[in-house]
């Protein structure tokens, strides 16, 4: 657990950052880190109640759960683990994004970690949202603004419990570290390295202006095959 409060990166870099969608993000990133083409972001699909919501960035807090089995911690011990779990949620660098992988195999999604009140808590901790491949509930009642990217949606929280904190997770085939910057929005999420992070907008804007002439033919009504080569040629020039 980190107790510092110091940003890692400017605030107004991140807000520059989440001025984009996650596909721009990732459009961009194949110019500053190529060598990411097929890594740091989730491949599998994630389920997405509020897709309104605009891109959250932040610095992941790394989870695993289970809910099949019950803890067999005493009470008195799961307590302190609770507190000492929301003790590392809300402290560190901030915003902060969640990032919970379920380990219950074959049973992933058992139950629900994320609904009204965790939903509620973590906001107030400062948390922007979660992003699991577990399950979430009470979608009507989830605290405003909070987002969420899913697993699946079911109605139970069965034995559902923070099995650690801390370390190294990996969700919808996005492989996170505690204290990873994060872009996510509908679409899904990637980890964005804190060393190019200052990078990305040039290159998001780069790839804005290169495919502004494609689709700029694509979608006139005097589109023709010879049109689209020039517009190609166009883009290819732009840099």
């Amino acid at each position: 657990m980190t107790n510092s409060t110091k940003a890692l990166l400017p605030a107004a870099l991140l807000e520059a950052l989440g001025r984009y969608d996650t596909p721009t993000i990732c459009n961009a990133l194949e110019i500053v880190a190529p060598e990411r083409r097929l890594i740091g972001y989730t491949t599998k699909p994630l389920v997405c109640p509020f897709p309104d919501l605009p891109p959250m960035v932040g610095y992941a807090r790394t989870t695993t759960i289970r809910s099949v089995l019950a803890s067999g911690l005493p009470a008195a011990e799961q307590q302190k683990r609770r507190i000492a779990y929301y003790e590392y949620v809300g402290t560190g660098a901030g915003p902060r994004i969640n990032v919970i992988q379920d380990i219950d195999g074959p049973d992933v999604g058992f139950g629900a970690f994320w609904g009204e009140v965790q939903s509620s808590v973590h906001k107030a901790l400062g948390c922007l949202g979660v992003i699991t491949d577990g399950s979430i509930r009470d979608i009507p009642q989830w605290a405003p603004g909070f987002q969420a990217l899913a697993g699946s949606i079911g109605p139970s929280h069965a034995y559902v419990h923070a099995d650690s904190f801390g370390g190294e997770v990996r969700v919808a085939g996005m492989t996170v570290r505690s204290g990873d910057l994060i872009h996510a929005d509908r679409h899904g999420a990637v980890v964005i390295p804190l060393d190019i992070a200052a990078k990305l907008p040039d290159a998001a804007e780069l790839c804005g202006r290169r495919e502004t002439p494609i689709l700029e033919i694509a979608r006139s009504p005097s589109f023709t095959l010879e049109k689209l080569k020039e517009a190609l040629a166009r883009s290819a020039e732009i840099h």
